[in-house]
């Protein structure tokens, strides 16, 4: 026996944190200030013949473009919050920003190996106190960034509910990994005009870019996850089990598991049973699970001797 769900007939797509527009606002932000400082710094690099500061303007300038990704999907995900043709709603729309980000972290990292190791081959001039003073207002405005994005995740009293704007998140490791290569720079800088150890210039370079190579495979992992609906939140599947075997002889016999958004969670579960009830009872012991968010229940009725 096979109950359709009729009632509630309509559900919201409407799958985000609440907390999009103050980010996309942020993110706007912090893009103004790294591209005037990506500009700055790739300047003084190509004058004062430095590679760590030539990293960190060009580790930027990819920066800038990864950042309007953010904001852009910001803008994407507001304006298509209601297209049907979206059929889970613009939920997944940041984790798709975040993913691209991460993209484009993991091709940063790459460049910067390429040409640290270029440099390391041969001794290089540097005018560095010059190019400190550049590291050094490179870091501040990175630092100044960091605190506009700060707060990139939100969390319930849920221990399983993860409410992570990927995308901010994915900013938020942009402006960290700048950060980041603005102290290598700012110490390999430092020990090349104190110690003539002018190879800590590119050796930093090659630092930076594991780093950055880490922080992008976690980023990749986890956007990649929400995308192709993989799931091993075992907290979350093991509450939803124990509300549905509380009533009768209810056993949870097939369950789909999906993020849908920032903290919520699609559920396509089947139900079997010698006392079926309406799905819209099923449904009810469900809402105390409130990472749930768009929920279908299947019931079927089994014979007195199965």
């Amino acid at each position: 026996m096979h109950l359709q769900n009729l009632s509630p007939w309509r559900h919201s797509h409407h799958f985000l944190t609440g907390m999009e527009d103050a980010a996309e606002r942020r993110t706007m932000i912090v893009v103004g200030l790294t591209i005037v400082m990506t500009v700055a710094e790739i300047v003084a690099g190509t004058v004062f013949n430095s590679m760590a500061l030539l990293a960190d303007g060009w580790h930027m300038s990819t920066h800038a473009g990864a950042l309007g990704i953010a904001a852009f999907s910001y803008a994407f995900a507001r304006k298509h919050a209601d297209n049907p043709r979206f059929a889970f709603g613009t939920g997944k729309v940041g984790a798709l920003g975040g993913f691209t980000s991460a993209i484009v972290l993991c091709i940063v990292a790459l460049l910067m190996a390429w040409e640290s190791a270029n440099r390391l081959t041969m001794a290089q001039t540097i005018a560095f106190d010059e190019a400190l003073w550049v590291a050094a207002i490179g870091l501040a405005v990175n630092l100044v960034s960091a605190l506009i994005l700060g707060g990139h995740g939100r969390h319930s009293g849920h221990g399983h509910d993860h409410r992570h704007d990927h995308n901010l998140r994915a900013a938020y490791l942009h402006v960290l990994a700048d950060a980041l290569t603005s102290v290598l720079a700012i110490v390999a800088l430092f020990l090349g005009k104190v110690l003539g150890w002018w190879w800590m210039d590119p050796a930093m370079g090659l630092v930076g870019a594991a780093v950055i190579a880490n922080w992008s495979w976690g980023l990749m992992r986890k956007t990649g996850a929400v995308l192709l609906d993989h799931s091993d939140d075992t907290g979350l599947r093991d509450e939803i089990r124990a509300a549905l075997e509380g009533c009768d002889d209810a056993r949870l016999a097939d369950l789909h598991l999906w993020q849908v958004g920032p903290g919520h969670w699609g559920a396509i579960v089947s139900i079997v049973t010698h006392t079926p009830r309406d799905p819209t009872h099923y449904k009810g012991l469900l809402a105390k699970v409130h990472e749930l968010s768009h929920v279908t229940v299947e019931v079927y009725g089994c014979a007195e001797d199965d």
